[in-house]
């Protein structure tokens, strides 16, 4: 086994000795982009640099190196509009996924049998459209029948897929949803924050979906296909093809926009997904394609901030629930085994409140409450 370094403990040391990865570098004497490859495990210090490296941060080697894993947690993340993805984030989600290892064997999924993937993932209009319409009629939907969360819900399940609904707040997140895949076990754990509007949130849960569907696509290649896959599933050619035909016959782009906004209000999609499956329908085709930006931007945000948050919704008050009732309406309303197996598993480990903390990424007050309730 190759060694690596532990990243999750050398983050923490530097945090508390003040240092990011420039200043490391500084200090190391070495390039900032050498650094960063030891963070994504794509090279390893040379001695001297290991040993200055442990001097600078106080670490024992045995804390500052580990055996590569050869079935590491695969992490994706849904990001919040503007921040940035960190070496800290991806240590921090894969401590996550080696915690929910311990959950697998709860799991009351069929352990003989995988969960369908795709066995060629691609761009391309036409096959886009074929996968969505497979995921479509497997979920029982009609033609151009709306996609509602619980056709979602019951779709993640078929694929044997955890959902994990959190309360993450809306501000001060670097992601919105998190997507940890263990290669070993060949489970998929999806965090969803349940602070975000309706219709960002159903996007989302589509865009997961996607990374289920192909787990083998990593990095901006998977995302970009998540992304595609959740924009033709929700509003599919068909769909595309008659708002095209509506929206395009309007002569203003105030016009367009309100028609658009219309449909986005009637199918529960946010109005740019709608604009962008408007626009790769007509690309499609050769047809000329709508110019609404930054107007359709400027619509999406209004439109958002006049919808409740999910969790408005599911708790029916703007008020944090009592970790009881979270606990009970998550069951009831996302289906997910979670809480259950999460029970479990502290009853018969003994594992305290800081288990709960770190798989579920919140305060220990939380995390607090939540064990009482489980354990």
């Amino acid at each position: 086994m190759e060694k690596m370094l532990a990243t999750t403990h050398i983050t923490q040391a530097m945090e508390t000795a003040g240092l990011n990865q420039a200043t490391l570098a500084e200090h190391l004497g070495v390039s900032r982009e050498a650094v960063s490859k030891w963070f994504k495990q794509e090279s390893f210090p040379k001695p001297d640099k290991l040993l200055r490296l442990a001097t600078l941060l106080g670490l024992p080697f045995n804390e500052l190196v580990e055996k590569n894993e050869p079935h590491a947690p695969v992490v994706a993340f849904r990001k919040v509009k503007a921040t940035k993805t960190t070496d800290a984030h991806y240590a921090h989600a894969q401590t996550m996924g080696r915690m929910l290892k311990h959950l697998v064997s709860y799991l009351p999924f069929d352990k003989l049998a995988m969960p369908p993937v795709l066995k060629n993932p691609a761009l391309e209009y036409e096959y886009l459209q074929e996968v969505a319409q497979k995921v479509r009629g497997e979920i029982g939907l009609e033609k151009n029948q709306k996609i509602d969360f619980q056709h979602l819900i019951g779709h993640f399940k078929k694929l044997q897929a955890v959902l994990i609904p959190v309360l993450w707040g809306s501000k001060n997140r670097h992601e919105n949803a998190t997507h940890i895949f263990l290669p070993d076990s060949m489970t998929t754990w999806i965090y969803l924050n349940l602070d975000v509007n309706v219709l960002d949130f159903k996007f989302w849960m589509a865009h997961e979906l996607g990374h289920c569907l192909a787990p083998e696509l990593r990095g901006n290649e998977g995302e970009d296909f998540a992304d595609a896959f959740a924009g033709t599933l929700l509003f599919p050619h068909d769909l595309a093809k008659i708002a095209y035909e509506t929206v395009s016959r309007l002569e203003s782009s105030r016009q367009q926009i309100d028609e658009i906004n219309k449909i986005a209000y009637e199918h529960v999609i946010a109005p740019y997904s709608i604009y962008c499956q408007i626009n790769a329908y007509a690309e499609q085709f050769g047809l000329e394609a709508l110019n609404l930006v930054p107007g359709i931007h400027k619509s999406s945000t209004t439109i958002n901030n006049s919808l409740p948050s999910v969790s408005r919704v599911v708790f029916e008050s703007d008020a944090e629930p009592e970790p009881a009732l979270y606990i009970e309406r998550i069951k009831e309303v996302f289906d997910t085994p979670f809480f259950n197996i999460l029970g479990q598993y502290l009853k018969d480990s003994g594992k305290g409140p800081g288990l709960v903390q770190t798989l579920m990424d919140v305060s220990i007050l939380d995390a607090r409450s939540i064990f009482s309730e489980l354990a």
